[in-house]
């Protein structure tokens, strides 16, 4: 795992004085939380595939559509229905509302929130992603992906130390938020509990987990719990599964990028379903 850049690597130039790196520091954490959607309010998605997945989702209510000229002609010209007009802008109306390294590709779009369900009432079917204080949001967009991908159930998060699903997340996403409902819980255990009063075999990932998934008896419904890298599965987390796992790999290094531990013990579980 690489290390953390110095503070201030983000933004600063080479040379840049402390001032004028507490500067951009203090600047980019201004325009990250005026990127946190208010409790009511709309949340913030950019990027052709997230909006154009978005603006096709029917459930969803836009509030306000941004387009660049090449963007908005390409919105016509690839025939794509969207319940309010674009508002053609240049590039950098775009990029001001967002963080210095985001790449949208023209589009830009306030929309609402997409309903969640109580986890009490997800259907004991299939497969269920649970994130265990997983705070990085372009590691989580990933997760969706591949969760969209393998035909995921759900994704369970906590309402604290996790991500808004907005901006960055969506980005990574690349439409996956439209296709795998996201529910937030105020306690983990307690949802585990849930899952498991629902039928679901709760399976916690860990690098010393006592048994191989690959190897572990499985049935559906099932939930796969994944830990934030470094800190890996709190306590209460584990001792709330029916089994914690490891996933088995040949070569030397022995841990993944948690993404990347959520595709392959998605294709694992799959495969044996």
């Amino acid at each position: 795992m690489m290390s953390r850049p110095p503070s201030g690597y983000s933004g600063a130039k080479p040379g840049a004085t402390r001032e004028q790196v507490e500067r951009r520091e203090r600047f980019e954490r201004a325009r990250r939380d005026s990127l946190k959607p208010e409790a009511d309010g709309p949340i913030v998605m950019y990027g052709w595939h997230t909006v154009i997945a978005a603006l096709q989702n029917p459930a969803r209510r836009h509030r306000k559509l941004l387009a660049t000229e090449n963007a908005a002609r390409r919105l016509t010209d690839e025939g794509v229905k969207s319940s309010i007009e674009p508002e053609v802008v240049r590039p950098s109306a775009i990029a001001e509302r967002l963080l210095p390294d985001a790449v949208h590709q023209g589009l830009y779009l306030e929309t609402d929130a997409l309903p969640s369900p109580a986890v009490e009432e997800l259907p004991a079917k299939g497969i269920v992603l649970v994130l265990d204080q997983i705070t990085d949001p372009h590691n989580v967009g990933a997760i969706f992906r591949s969760a969209a991908a393998f035909g995921v159930t759900a994704i369970v998060t906590t309402l604290r130390h996790s991500p808004e699903a907005t901006g960055a997340l969506a980005k990574a996403a690349s439409g996956a938020l439209e296709r795998v409902p996201l529910i937030s819980v105020q306690n983990l255990a307690r949802g585990l509990t849930a899952l498991k009063d629902n039928g679901f075999l709760v399976i916690g990932l860990d690098g010393d987990g006592d048994a191989d998934l690959a190897a572990l008896p499985l049935r559906a419904p099932v939930a796969l719990v994944l830990g934030a890298e470094g800190k890996g599965l709190r306590q209460l987390t584990k001792e709330s599964c029916d089994h914690v796992a490891r996933i088995e790999l040949p070569g030397e290094l022995k841990s993944l990028n948690v993404s990347n531990a959520a595709a392959v013990s998605l294709y694992i579980v799959s495969s044996r379903l």
